[in-house]
């Protein structure tokens, strides 16, 4: 074989070596491109023989990113590419609140992600609406003592609250670009619900603060924050009426609490305020407080979980709603047994599956050691209005704990001007909500939502993230035939 003959031969089989396919523990997936060439920090992080995990066509990834060397602070990501054209699409931070909650138990394996616990076969399903057909999903378990995330200081976990929440977000952002370089510069969103209502915008007042710096720059585009707590005043109020509107408490208990509480005093109740706020949780321990219509996981209902969560829902010294949030406590459950599991640990890079972590979908220390709380966060929604962020809220109108009502009085007090008249949004013909435009704002209903909405609504929250990704509002005509 001649010179020419043997470099076009050595050619070719590279060629056919770049556009080949490659399987990895059932997932297939493309070559890097040049763009998108990984670094071992990346390559390590790659999840593998995941059990119960069903074959996809993307790539997805668990680990740790350090935020703070000489304390040992380091917080737990699951990260998943887009399920089609990744390298298109924008970046997506989701946070659960709590606090305390996991981002991982409950919105990429219980709401929004491409897994599902599969309660039948001990491990995982396809989510087809998961909200990765649209954007790549990045979950963080946040702050240290949730889920995964932990420090080597046990001082950390004194300081606990809003601020140090969002400081050690944003540490973890950049450094997670360090590994994902490719995205550094990607169109880039947070979203959230519940408590983090309050994580949400104030992470995103951190990025624009700090984008003054052009080496730290972080391309944010918006946040959507559902069902979320905002002012502690209005918050408190709305619980208040919705449980009365909702015939969940009687019309003495009511009056009695709009005669003694004031939700915007100095956080000082009387007893009588206090008692009467106590029945509403004594009432709603009779349903799930997360979901009115629907059915408790009975089987739990003598277990230390519903104490924990009954000694959750009593009032704080400072106020704090704190919210163990969830649609099936039975799903919760599962969850703790999933990722206990060594396989899982070893599979998510979490442990060498002897030495195990304690995972726990809510942590009730974070909880109580919670010392930062922002009474209400709307000064920061007027900020981000002013810099032209995108800001859409929605609301699950069957959820008692951070109620419709509570979000409607929050925002009604920013008094903005409205642009688009409140009416109804439609998915597949039918009403899924109602919406209305606010300058520099978009609130929006789901009917028939508790709490987590995408677990009540998956076909119609997918296609609201979609307008929310696209700047459109929701569908406001029926589809024809």
């Amino acid at each position: 074989m001649d010179f020419l003959s043997m470099m076009f031969l050595i050619v070719s089989l590279l060629i056919v070596e770049l556009f080949s396919l490659e399987t990895v523990a059932g997932t297939r997936h493309w070559p890097w491109s040049i763009e998108k060439k990984p670094n071992s920090l990346t390559m390590q992080d790659v999840v593998i023989d995941l059990p119960g995990q069903p074959s996809v066509s993307f790539q997805h990834y668990a680990g740790y990113v350090t935020v703070n060397e000489k304390k040992g602070r380091a917080l737990f990501y699951w990260f998943y590419e887009a399920a089609t054209l990744p390298e298109r699409k924008p970046l997506v931070l989701w946070l659960n609140g709590g606090p305390g909650c996991s981002s991982v138990g409950y919105g990429a394996t219980q709401e929004i992600g491409p897994f599902f616990l599969d309660t039948n076969r001990n491990g995982l399903k396809l989510n087809p609406y998961s909200w990765n057909k649209e954007a790549n999903l990045l979950f963080l378990e946040s702050p240290i003592g949730v889920g995964f995330s932990y420090s080597n200081t046990s001082s950390d976990y004194d300081n606990l609250g809003d601020g140090f929440s969002a400081d050690d977000a944003y540490a973890f952002l950049h450094q997670w670009f360090l590994k994902f370089p490719s995205y550094r510069t990607r169109t880039f969103y947070i979203a959230g619900e519940s408590y983090a209502g309050k994580y949400v915008p104030e992470l995103a007042e951190l990025i624009h603060d700090n984008n003054k710096d052009s080496s730290h720059f972080i391309d944010l585009k918006g946040i959507l924050v559902g069902n979320p707590e905002t002012s502690d005043a209005e918050d408190w109020m709305g619980i208040v009426d919705y449980a009365w509107s909702h015939a969940v408490i009687s019309d003495e208990t009511h009056k009695t609490i709009k005669q003694s509480c004031d939700f915007k005093g100095n956080n000082t109740w009387t007893d009588e305020c206090s008692k009467s706020v106590d029945e509403i949780f004594k009432q709603y321990g009779e349903i799930d407080i997360y979901s009115l219509y629907t059915s408790t996981c009975i089987e739990n209902l003598s277990g230390s979980d519903t104490k924990s969560t009954k000694a959750v829902l009593k009032r704080s010294s400072k106020m704090k709603l704190g919210l163990l949030g969830g649609f099936d406590p039975c799903l919760d459950g599962y969850a703790n047994t999933y990722y206990n599991r060594p396989d899982v640990q070893t599979a998510l890079h979490v442990s060498d599956g002897l030495q195990l972590k304690n995972w726990t979908i809510c942590n009730m220390t974070v909880f109580h050691k919670w010392k930062d709380s922002k009474d209400s966060v709307l000064p920061i929604y007027k900020k981000l209005i002013g810099t032209g962020l995108r800001i859409w809220v929605y609301s699950g109108d069957t959820d008692g704990r951070v109620p419709v009502l509570s979000t409607r009085y929050s925002l009604s007090s920013l008094g903005l001007p409205i642009t688009r008249v409140w009416r109804p949004w439609y998915h597949q013909r039918q009403v899924g909500g109602w919406v209305q435009e606010y300058e520099g704002l978009t609130f929006a209903t789901f009917r028939g939502a508790g709490h987590d909405v995408p677990t009540f609504k998956p076909s119609e929250s997918l296609a609201f993230f979609s307008s929310f990704l696209s700047g459109l509002s929701p569908p406001s005509l029926r589809e024809s035939n």
